[in-house]
């Protein structure tokens, strides 16, 4: 068990915490997968309540 403490503390970063410099790729990765999530989920929801919805009436018609 020590053996995978010191590997877990000198597998980590330095401890030099830097300042932002920008994006960086991964942010945008992140973000295009979270999008894409979302929107996947969205249309999901949609086709499967529209399946459930009662279909409209149609419009009443004076006479």
């Amino acid at each position: 068990m020590p053996v995978l403490t010191v590997l877990a503390v000198e597998s980590g970063h330095s401890g030099t915490a830097h300042p932002p410099s920008g994006l960086a790729l991964s942010d945008v990765a992140l973000f295009v997968f979270a999008a894409t999530g979302v929107w996947l989920v969205r249309r999901a929801l949609r086709k499967r309540f529209a399946k459930t919805r009662p279909p409209a009436a149609a419009p009443f018609k004076k006479d």
